[in-house]
C-alpha cells in the first residue's frame, strides 16, 4: 500500500514541499496530494503591485506539476482531524499517513473596532483586487491611509504613491518610520517617502477604523477615504480546532525537521509553523523563511521514509529586500537572526536586486530542487525513528 502524503496549501512553502517530495520518492510507493483553493500559483510577495494595477504572469499548477506524479485537488480545506488523520474538504474527505500543513496566514485585524467592516487588505489576491477596484474609483485629492509600518506597509504605500500621485497618500505607523532598519536604511526610506509626498503619522496606534477616518490612541483623527490595513498576519483558524501543540500566536510548534512536536505524522511549513532559526529565535512569517522550511520538511519526510541521510536547510537570514515603488528599493543587510546591521543597498540597484529576488522565489517554487540533480530512493518497510537519523 502506498504511503499517503497530503500537502495543504500551495503557496511558496506548500508547492515547494510537494514538488521536492515528488523528486525524492517513487510515485508507485508514495502518493502525494496537493490541496489548494486556487488553480494557479499566487506570488504573494507581489500583492502590493496587484493592488496598484499590475497584472502578473499566470502560473497554473497543472503545468507546474505536469509529469511529477503530484495529484492536484482544487478545493477549500474546512477542517483537519489530526487524531483520525483526515482532512475535510468542501467536497470530500482525505486520509493521510503524513500531513504537510502549509495553509499559511491571512490579514490580522488585531481586534481593532471597525477594521473588518471598513478597512481593505492586501494579504490575499482577492483582497488586493478589491483594493485595485476601490482605488480606481477614487477622485484626485482623496486620501488613502495605509496602516502598519512593516515590510508590507512600506512596499504598498510607496508603490501606491508612485503609481497614483494624484491621491493624498498617508502612512500610519505605531512606532517611528522604519524603526527596525539601520540608520542608513531609515535615512533612505525617509528620503523616498518625502520625495513621493507621503504624509507619515508616527507613533499613531490606531484604535478604531471608520468609513472616513482613523482614531488613534491619543484621541487624534486621521482622514481616510480608503484605509488599507497591513498591520501583521494571523494563522488560518483551522489550526485552532485541532489538538496540535501551538504557540501563543496559534502557529504549529515544530522541531528542527519541521515536524510537529505533538503529532509526529504532521509537518508544518511557512507562516503556519513556529520554528526556531538562528540563535534560537523564531523565524518570522515570510517567503524568505517559508521556502527553506519547505526544503527541510520535504527532505526530512523523504529521509524518514527511505532511511536516507538527514540534512539541514539554511534557516537563517541574510537581508531584507524592500521595493520602494518600481524604480527604487532598499536591501537591508541583517544578522543571521534578522537584526539590521549598518549596511544597505539603496536606489535603482536595490530595486533591480529585489525584482530578481521575487523572480527567483517564483522560479524556486516551480523548480523545488533548485535545478540540481535528484535521486529517488525506495521506501523502506518501516520508517526510521528520528533519534536514529544520522547527520
Amino acid at each position: 500500500m502506498k504511503h499517503r502524503i497530503v500537502v495543504l496549501g500551495a503557496g511558496y512553502s506548500g508547492a515547494v514541499a510537494a514538488g521536492r517530495l515528488a523528486a525524492r520518492v517513487y510515485r508507485d510507493e508514495v502518493s502525494i496530494t496537493l490541496v489548494n483553493g486556487e488553480t494557479d500559483f499566487v506570488e504573494r510577495v507581489r500583492m502590493h503591485e496587484v493592488a496598484t494595477g499590475r497584472d502578473l504572469k499566470f502560473r497554473p499548477f497543472d503545468e507546474m506539476f505536469a509529469g511529477t506524479g503530484v495529484e492536484l485537488k482544487f478545493a477549500k480545506v474546512t477542517g483537519v482531524d489530526v487524531d483520525r488523520k483526515t482532512v475535510a474538504l468542501d467536497s470530500e474527505e482525505l486520509e493521510y499517513d503524513t500531513l504537510v500543513y502549509a495553509l499559511g496566514s491571512r490579514w490580522n485585524p488585531q481586534g481593532v473596532p471597525g477594521v473588518a467592516e471598513n478597512a481593505y487588505e492586501i494579504a490575499s489576491r482577492p483582497g488586493a483586487l478589491r483594493v485595485r477596484e476601490r482605488l480606481a474609483s477614487l477622485a484626485a485629492g482623496q486620501t488613502v491611509t495605509v496602516v502598519g509600518g512593516g515590510l508590507t506597509g512600506v512596499e504598498f504605500v510607496t508603490e501606491l504613491a508612485e503609481s497614483r500621485p494624484d491621491l493624498d497618500v498617508a502612512f500610519a505607523v505605531r512606532g517611528e518610520l522604519g524603526d527596525w532598519l539601520s540608520p542608513k536604511g531609515r535615512r533612505h526610506l525617509r528620503k523616498v517617502v518625502d520625495r513621493l509626498g507621503i504624509t507619515v503619522h508616527e507613533k499613531a496606534a490606531v484604535t478604531r477604523v471608520d468609513a472616513d477616518q482613523l482614531t488613534t490612541a491619543d484621541g487624534g483623527a486621521i482622514p481616510a477615504a480608503v484605509t488599507v490595513w497591513t498591520a501583521g498576519f494571523a494563522v488560518h483558524p483551522i489550526v485552532e480546532a485541532t489538538s496540535l501543540e501551538v504557540s501563543d500566536t496559534g502557529r504549529i510548534v515544530v522541531d528542527e525537521t519541521m515536524r510537529s512536536v505533538s503529532h509526529p505524522d504532521v509537518y508544518a511549513v511557512g507562516d503556519a509553523a513556529y520554528a526556531m532559526g538562528s540563535k534560537n529565535k523564531p523565524l518570522r512569517m515570510s517567503c524568505a523563511s517559508g521556502q527553506p522550511m519547505a526544503w527541510q520538511a520535504a527532505d526530512s519526510i523523504a529521509a524518514r521514509l527511505t532511511g536516507g541521510k538527514f540534512s539541514h536547510a539554511p534557516l537563517f537570514y541574510f537581508n531584507q529586500c524592500i521595493s520602494l515603488g518600481r524604480k527604487d528599493g532598499l536591501i537591508q543587510y541583517v544578522t543571521t537572526d534578522d537584526r539590521a546591521v549598518n549596511a544597505a543597498l539603496r536606489g535603482r540597484v536595490a530595486a533591480v536586486y529585489k525584482e530578481l529576488i521575487c523572480k527567483g522565489a517564483a522560479w524556486g517554487t516551480e523548480n523545488p530542487t533548485m535545478g540540481l540533480p535528484t535521486r529517488r530512493r525506495h521506501v523502506i518497510s518501516q520508517a526510521v525513528p528520528l533519534h536514529e537519523w544520522t547527520s
